[in-house]
């Protein structure tokens, strides 16, 4: 396995940064790679994913939503092994840190090579910063999802 950490600054308050995460399938609009994410039930979901011409699928399990705190996952099928956790700390009433930590399991030669040159790290940071120009620049969430799991 290997582990990315990242964050980002964003200009909104704690529970707006929070309320769009929970938005899972607007993450294409920030979400390099990301085609669709197909919200299943309130825990489970569906990832379709193309990068550098690969095309993968697989469902993703909420095991932990505390709202304006955290949202945890795990891969429960499909062509990705993964388990990670996005957390959101208010820094001020309008500033907010959203920490990603990304545990992956390259899956074969390419994977592994692309883990090595630091493609997955690099990916997880631009989606950080693209998060933070598409949620700046809306001022508020398109939605949210407060429930606790």
């Amino acid at each position: 396995m290997s582990t990315v950490e990242e964050s980002v600054e964003v200009h909104v308050p704690v529970r707006t940064a929070y309320n769009q995460w929970t938005q899972f399938e607007e993450f294409p609009q920030f979400m390099d790679g990301v085609k669709r994410i197909e919200q299943r039930t309130p825990t489970l979901t569906h990832w379709v994913t193309e990068v550098s011409g690969a095309k993968r699928e697989f469902d993703a399990e909420i095991t932990e939503q505390i709202p304006d705190e955290r949202v945890a996952w795990t891969t429960v099928a499909g062509e990705a092994r993964q388990a990670g956790v996005v957390t959101f700390h208010r820094l001020d009433d309008t500033h907010t840190k959203v920490m990603l930590q990304l545990e992956h399991d390259p899956h074969g030669i390419t994977d592994k090579v692309g883990d090595k040159l630091g493609f997955v790290r690099r990916q997880a940071k631009g989606d950080l910063e693209r998060f933070k120009k598409y949620i700046e620049s809306r001022g508020l969430e398109s939605g949210a999802w407060r429930g606790q799991v």
